[in-house]
């Protein structure tokens, strides 16, 4: 039924978990995967009178991002590929991951979001995080909550 599945993941330890049973899912399924990871926006925080002065200037901070993102995807690649199930990685730098994520399966054409209940920013939500009750509510992709 699902032949590509978009996969967010932040790293964290439920989502290494979910990555490796969307893999077994994709698996069974015949489906291929994307992994998916939404970069954060350089930050710029300015308090009373006075800016907050960050001494990583944008250029590295940026780079410090795409780091953080080849390692937590090249993880699940490394997974799927154990797995012998046909994936690849997508990162998009944006600070709303819910619309980075529906925007990232539509551009991948996935069929299906397979994600955490929640993720490191905990929860917001009685049962499941924020971004996940987000991309649920917000998404015409059907969704898959792992929990």
């Amino acid at each position: 039924m699902f032949k590509h599945i978009l996969v967010p993941t932040d790293g964290s330890p439920l989502s290494t978990e979910t990555a490796k049973r969307a893999i077994a899912f994709a698996a069974e399924a015949g489906a291929r995967v994307t992994f998916f990871y939404a970069k954060p926006e350089y930050p710029v925080a300015f308090y009373g009178e006075g800016a907050l002065i960050d001494p990583t200037t944008p250029e590295k901070f940026a780079e410090m991002a795409d780091q953080q993102a080849r390692e937590i995807l090249g993880k699940c690649e490394q997974l799927a590929q154990a797995a012998n199930v046909p994936c690849a990685a997508l990162a998009v730098t944006s600070d709303i991951p819910y619309e980075a994520i529906i925007e990232g399966a539509k551009t991948a054409n996935c069929d299906l979001i397979f994600m955490a209940s929640h993720g490191r920013r905990g929860f917001s939500g009685l049962l499941l995080g924020s971004e996940t009750q987000k991309v649920l509510t917000h998404s015409n992709i059907p969704v898959l909550v792992y929990r």
